[in-house]
Order: C-alpha cells, then sequence, then structure tokens
C-alpha cells in the first residue's frame, strides 16, 4: 500500500512539472510572435508613413490574415513571406503559438471590462480541391470559419457576403471593406481577419473639461479642435525631444501609449528613429507619476491596398502568377494573391476608445516629484494600441491633423 501511495505521489509531480513545463514554453512562444508582430508593424508603418494625412492600421490584423496565407505557401514563396513577417518559429510551432494568442486575446473580455475580439473566415471556391491539411491548420489554429461559395458564377454576392461577416464582426464599424470588382471568377480563396477593441479609461475624461483649443499643424498653421484634460498618475517618460505616456483602458489589460514630439513640427524626426530597439527601450523606462494631460478627441479611418507595399517589403513572389506556390493549398503551384485589402477606424473621447480593423488576402488562380510635467498633445503624434500581457501591438497609427 505505501508503494502505491509513493509512486501515485512521483506521477502526479512528474504530471505538474511537465504541463508548467509545456506553458512556459507557450508563454515564450507568445512572447515571441508579439515582437515579430513588433518588428513588422514598424516596418510597414515605415513604408505606409509616406501617405498623407492621418494614418491609423491594425498590424496584428494584417499579421494574422498573411500568416493564415502563409500556412498554404511554400519554397521561395514561404520564405520570402517569413522574411517580410518576421517569423521565427517553424511553421507548426508558429501556427500553434498564433492560435494561442488568439486565444488568449479573445479572452481578455471574458476578464475585464474591455471588448475585445478576433475573428477570422476563409471563403472557399464549391468543389475546388483544397487540401485537408490546410484547412485543417486555419480551422485549428486560427479558429476560422470555413464556409464554401461560388465566385466563378456569383463573385458580387459572394462579395457583399464577405463584407456583411466583416460589418457584423466589427460592430458595423468597418463596411464594404471589399470594394467592386476586387473578386471575379477568377477567384477561389478569401481569408479575413477582423478585429473590434472597445474599452474605457482606467481614469475617464470628464466632459466639462473639454475645451476648444489650438492643435498645430505641420504647416505651422493651427486649428481648432476639442481638447480633453485632467491631471492624474499615467506611465510617463521623456528625454530632451521626446514625452511618452501610458493611458491604461479599465484594469489596466490594454493601454494606449502617446510618443509626442516637444518639437510642434516635431514628428518627421520621431519616425526616423521609431523602431523595435527604441521602441521597447522606451516602453521599459515609463513609471507611474502624476501628469497633467491635454488630449484631443478625434475619429480617423483608413484604408489600404496593400499588396504592392508588401512586394516591396520583401515577399513579390506571393503576388506574380509565374512564381507564386500555395501548393501546399492545392497541391500545385496555380494559385497567387491577388490582393490585400485593410481598412481600420478608431474614435478617441472622454470614456475611451473604440477601434476596429479587418484585412482581407484574396487569392485568385494563376523619483522625487518635482511639479507634474505637462502632456499637450496639440501637435502631431504618433500612438498604438498594446495589449499588455503579451505585448502585442494591435493598432498602430499618428495624428497629424484631429479636426
Amino acid at each position: 500500500m505505501r508503494k502505491k501511495c509513493k509512486t501515485y505521489i512521483v506521477l502526479v509531480m512528474f504530471f505538474f512539472g511537465t504541463v508548467g513545463q509545456i506553458k512556459a514554453e507557450e508563454n515564450i512562444m507568445i512572447k515571441n510572435i508579439a515582437r515579430d508582430n513588433t518588428l513588422f508593424a514598424l516596418d510597414l508603418y515605415n513604408q505606409l508613413k509616406m501617405t498623407d494625412g492621418n494614418l491609423f492600421f491594425s498590424p496584428f490584423s494584417i499579421f494574422t490574415a498573411l500568416a493564415m496565407t502563409w500556412a498554404g505557401a511554400r519554397e521561395n514563396t514561404a520564405v520570402q513571406m517569413a522574411e517580410t513577417l518576421h517569423f521565427t518559429e517553424k511553421p507548426a510551432q508558429f501556427h500553434r503559438a498564433i492560435g494561442d494568442l488568439i486565444s488568449q486575446l479573445n479572452g481578455v473580455q471574458k476578464e475585464t471590462d474591455v471588448e475585445l475580439s478576433i475573428a477570422n473566415a476563409i471563403w472557399a471556391q464549391k468543389g475546388y480541391q483544397f487540401l485537408d491539411e490546410f484547412f485543417r491548420i486555419v480551422q485549428q489554429s486560427y479558429q476560422a470559419d470555413l464556409k464554401q461559395i461560388d465566385f466563378s458564377s456569383a463573385a458580387e454576392s459572394a462579395r457583399q457576403a464577405i463584407n456583411a461577416w466583416v460589418e457584423q464582426q466589427t460592430n458595423e464599424k468597418i463596411k464594404d471593406l471589399l470594394p467592386p470588382k476586387v473578386l471575379n471568377a477568377l477567384t477561389r480563396l478569401v481569408l479575413v481577419n477582423a478585429i473590434y477593441f472597445k474599452g474605457f479609461w482606467d481614469n475617464q475624461f470628464k466632459s466639462r473639461d473639454t475645451r476648444e483649443m489650438e492643435f498645430w499643424l505641420l504647416t505651422e498653421v493651427a486649428v481648432k479642435v476639442p481638447m480633453m484634460h485632467q491631471e492624474h498618475q499615467f506611465g510617463y517618460w521623456e528625454n530632451d525631444w521626446l514625452q511618452i505616456m501610458e493611458m491604461p483602458y479599465k484594469e489596466e489589460s490594454l493601454s494606449l501609449i502617446v510618443l509626442l514630439p516637444k518639437e510642434k513640427t516635431g514628428i518627421t524626426d520621431l519616425e526616423q528613429k521609431l523602431n523595435f530597439e527604441n521602441m521597447m527601450a522606451w516602453q521599459s523606462r515609463l513609471r507611474k507619476r502624476k501628469v497633467i494631460v491635454f488630449f484631443p478627441k478625434f475619429k480617423i479611418e483608413s484604408q489600404f491596398s496593400l499588396a504592392q507595399t508588401l512586394a516591396l517589403m520583401g515577399m513579390p513572389d506571393a503576388f506574380d502568377p509565374e512564381l507564386a506556390d500555395f501548393s501546399a493549398m492545392v497541391g500545385q503551384k496555380e494559385l497567387y494573391i491577388s490582393a490585400v485589402i485593410h481598412k481600420a477606424f478608431l474614435e478617441v473621447n472622454e470614456e475611451g476608445s473604440e477601434a476596429a480593423a479587418a484585412t482581407g488576402v484574396v487569392v485568385g488562380v494563376t523619483s522625487i516629484a518635482p511639479s507634474p510635467p505637462i502632456f499637450k498633445a496639440d501637435h502631431p503624434f504618433v500612438f498604438f494600441i498594446r495589449d499588455n500581457k503579451s505585448q502585442s501591438i494591435l493598432f498602430l497609427g499618428r495624428v497629424l491633423n484631429p479636426a
């Protein structure tokens, strides 16, 4: 009897030790995925910053949609995509880890007052011979809904169905993701990611404190905007040219982090220094202290067609009918990416923030505190919304004119 008890205890101890080790490995891989996403986010920002005006997108949405597509890539196409997206894990481990991260992010709203949902879906041509293994990966790892549809005879109806799904998943914030004629009779597959976020500030601004104030544009002309105001404890750090502040949402599961150059026209210099090493170093220096805050209310909507941008970033083969290799989808080289469409929405007000984004990949044939610092965002700044547990950047953008 005594021997049985000892044996039982040894087995239980071994079991819990193994589970703990697996959990630790999962956490490491999730951190690696978050790092990969941040590197990709900054690379893509460096390309998109050339566009005029305000900028807002979800690197995580684009990253996820392309990761699903990567599951069907082989040879040089797969290598180029992995390098461009900064994938560091082997495919099997990567897909499992990003699935764990998606589950973790979707679990945030079960544990907090924040609304955060990530949904994936794939629409496949009816009767087309896709490989079961490809569908297994995207369904199991990405929790993607598989929908059979007929692009060959009803491309417009398919477009409307996909857009309706996106609109539903994003609380009607992202409408008409796929424009007319982006799908046609040669379309064989559409992979879509939709992300929706709504969070209330952990310490809300009061509407009575919002006042019309000047916001200085890069042209050194000022426009009047509604400027929110409060004095509270926030994560804060500054050096001689930059101020950084973290404004957490309820229960601090996610945060809005703002990078504000001290010079009114300093955003160009800031964007040149916006790299992974600096981002990590700046965030690590944030410390809670009382800050006098002036921050504008604003709303941004953006839309991008990213095929050419992604090709320039290092994955041209995926968009070339002659070179693309997505044989892990159908067993032969007859598919290529014909379009990558991304659309994003953000609104920031006294209560908090609401953000949504969707990405469609179309595949076709062929210290002692001195007086509180003043954080006055009355000129262009960069910002991002971060999941604090995984350190994943879910949304990234800049405000040049909040009016």
